[in-house]
């Protein structure tokens, strides 16, 4: 895991082929599933170690609208939720 961190910190997936490979040859089994869904997709992976776009910032808007659906869980309407995903996002500007 230090290795496919220090490919994050480097942008450089060069190494990414090799780390695969001796991951899939230590029998770590807990971490074979991990493996078989990079081989899969490993395009998309060397993408995202080598891009400096990310959409970290709307998967945490969609988690805050998620977690606001199951807190009201059809107590009130859109208006109601429309002004607690606006709220949340204001809590959020001033927190980072």
């Amino acid at each position: 895991m230090r290795q496919f961190a220090a490919m994050l910190d480097a942008r450089d997936a060069a190494p990414l082929p090799d780390w695969l490979e001796q991951l899939s040859a230590s029998r770590l089994f807990a971490l074979a599933s991990l493996v078989k869904a990079i081989h899969e997709d490993q395009l998309a992976v060397v993408q995202g170690i080598t891009t400096v776009f990310n959409s970290g910032v709307n998967d945490g808007r969609i988690t805050d609208l998620k977690l606001q659906k199951r807190i009201m869980a059809g107590r009130a309407g859109v208006p109601l939720l429309r002004h607690r995903v606006i709220r949340m996002a204001l809590l959020r500007r001033r927190h980072e």
